[in-house]
């Protein structure tokens, strides 16, 4: 379905940016004890993920985009199925929404925010397969 060499598979599959294999969180966004951390080096080609401390700060510009983006297309899912909602029952479901995808769209920001710095390298990506 996804092209492993795309960015994309990096981002929605939480892989390695700069080899698309090694896993990027030290565990699911789901087990909130590692409530999304990130490895400090990739499994398979070693790249240090952290370029200084507090690198993943900028990750919350794009978390908030993220769950905006998210907001929207609950919103535009109901026009399209006709759902006849109240003002209160749609805030209620978007918010609904966002809690339940909270832990995700932090990890997929985390990695949008990762992808913007590390270049996926398709020479090391044959070498580490």
């Amino acid at each position: 379905m996804f092209n492993k060499s795309s960015t994309l598979y990096s981002i929605l599959f939480l892989k390695c940016p700069r080899c698309h294999q090694g896993e990027f969180l030290e565990a699911n966004p789901y087990i909130l004890s590692n409530f999304n951390k990130v490895k400090e080096r990739c499994p398979k080609c070693e790249l240090k993920y952290s370029l200084e401390p507090s690198f993943y700060y900028g990750s919350m510009y794009v978390s908030y985009g993220v769950g905006i983006a998210v907001a929207v297309a609950v919103y535009v899912l109901t026009l399209l199925f006709m759902l006849d909602l109240q003002v209160s029952h749609l805030f209620i479901l978007i918010v609904a929404v966002l809690v339940i995808l909270m832990p995700y769209i932090a990890a997929v920001s985390k990695s949008i925010w990762a992808n913007f710095f590390f270049k996926y390298d398709p020479e090391l990506a044959k070498k580490v397969e």
